[in-house]
């Protein structure tokens, strides 16, 4: 099915392209989510007319996501306390939620979760660097330091073994 997207898409496209997907998803997900319209000929004939419009609202998206990355850059590492175990596993994890709230806290910005993606969970003590994909064309790299704020006894539970006689 051709619909022509509303709003950027991770990996289908910008606002304002057309393009071919599969009618399912169409039905599904673009269009109640209000993602796409459906690309008819007035459609199309509608979007030429606007597209100056849309690319000046892609223009001004651009550079509000470089001036919110600055301001992330700005923070430089993120510092986290978490209880762990002598093997330096958390008890919990550190999650997308807390980083965004950390990120609020420091920068001052306001991140959605979602866009924030990790190589691996964080749920031991170390270094890790988290990405933020502010649009499809901004990206920020932001480093994760956990310290542990006590170190708590892992309690393995030992089996005893059977006594000879």
């Amino acid at each position: 099915m051709e619909v022509i997207l509303k709003k950027d898409v991770q990996n289908i496209g910008e606002a304002g392209d057309i393009v071919n997907v599969k009618d399912g998803y169409a039905r599904n997900f673009l269009l109640p989510q209000n993602f796409a319209e459906i690309a008819t000929k007035g459609a199309k004939e509608n979007r030429e007319k606007n597209i100056a419009r849309i690319k000046l609202k892609q223009e001004k998206l651009h550079a509000e996501a470089l001036e919110t990355a600055k301001k992330i850059e700005a923070v430089e590492v993120l510092e986290f306390s978490a209880k762990a175990g002598e093997s330096g596993k958390l008890f919990g994890a550190i999650t997308t939620k807390k980083l965004a709230e950390e990120i609020k806290a420091k920068a001052g910005v306001d991140v959605d979760r979602k866009t924030i993606s990790l190589d691996a969970p964080i749920n031991k003590l170390g270094k890790f660097t988290m990405t933020i994909k502010l649009t499809s064309k901004v990206k920020v790299n932001l480093g994760v330091n956990v310290t542990a704020s006590e170190v708590l006894k892992e309690e393995v539970e030992e089996k005893e073994a059977p006594v000879e006689e």
